[in-house]
């Protein structure tokens, strides 16, 4: 169960690391798994030769060491801590992509700083201001990540923006590329909290906030992150009497100066 300090925390940062979530045992048989997917691609976890690229992404797969990772009782706790009396889909898996980056000079392409999109609309992914279909995202950490080996950044307390920028698109929503175009310069100067933790650590965010990949990785092994979201099953709610923490956020970046 999180604690009173982590529900504060979450609102006011928008994360909170759950060290340990899932069992190394567990975090082990995933990255096996992910290792064999990857394999599919023509690169080897276990062959530096083959790393002839800086990131590989994959869909997460729907195994069963993922779907125990996925169905931790303190991971479930959590959510329901944090989005209740807001439905959520109890999803028995993980889900969304994975990336695994490697040690590698190039450019990814995929470091800018941005949002997530919540739904599909235009043959793009869309979000808005109830963060239509969508509660959280999830970080989970499949291999131990330091500072060197790329790992996702996080802008603390982003989400406060997020909310004041998504108002004007009304539950009409845009792209998560217009969206992320359009962060305010404020945003930018808030500090930064790394995604770095042994395997088997779980980082959960709110919808809203700001993050990228860091690059060059410049570790000697690859690392390998899940990050699907938290599906909702109604919309946020942003005038209720009862918020929940991911709601309270929405409230508190709408009714900022």
């Amino acid at each position: 169960m999180l604690t009173p300090e982590q529900i504060e925390s979450f609102v006011d940062d928008g994360f909170v690391a759950l060290r340990g979530a899932v069992p190394p045992d567990t975090v082990d048989a995933c990255r096996r798994d992910v290792s064999m997917q990857v394999r599919g691609t023509g690169v080897d976890l276990e062959d530096p030769a083959t790393w002839d690229r800086p990131v590989v992404r994959i869909v997460c797969p729907e195994t069963p060491p993922f779907a125990e990772a996925g169905t931790r009782r303190v991971l479930w706790e959590a959510y329901e801590q944090l989005l209740a009396p807001v439905p959520w889909w109890h999803r028995p898996g993980v889900g969304g992509t994975i990336a695994v980056r490697f040690p590698h000079p190039d450019n990814p392409g995929d470091a800018g700083w941005h949002i997530d999109g919540s739904f599909a609309h235009a043959d793009d992914l869309w979000v808005n201001v109830v963060s239509k279909a969508r509660g959280l995202l999830v970080l989970f950490l499949l291999s131990d990540v330091t500072e060197h080996d790329a790992p996702t950044e996080i802008k603390v307390g982003s989400q406060l923006d997020v909310a004041r920028l998504l108002e004007p698109f009304g539950e009409d929503g845009a792209s998560f590329r217009t969206v992320s175009a359009q962060l305010p310069a404020a945003t930018f100067e808030r500090p930064s909290v790394w995604a770095t933790g042994q395997a088997g650590d779980v980082f959960v965010c709110h919808p809203f906030v700001v993050h990228r990949a860091t690059w060059p990785h410049t570790g000697r092994v690859p690392r390998a992150v899940a990050q699907p979201g938290v599906a909702i099953e109604a919309p946020l709610r942003l005038h209720a009497d009862d918020p929940s923490p991911v709601e309270r956020a929405v409230q508190a970046g709408l009714s900022a100066p």
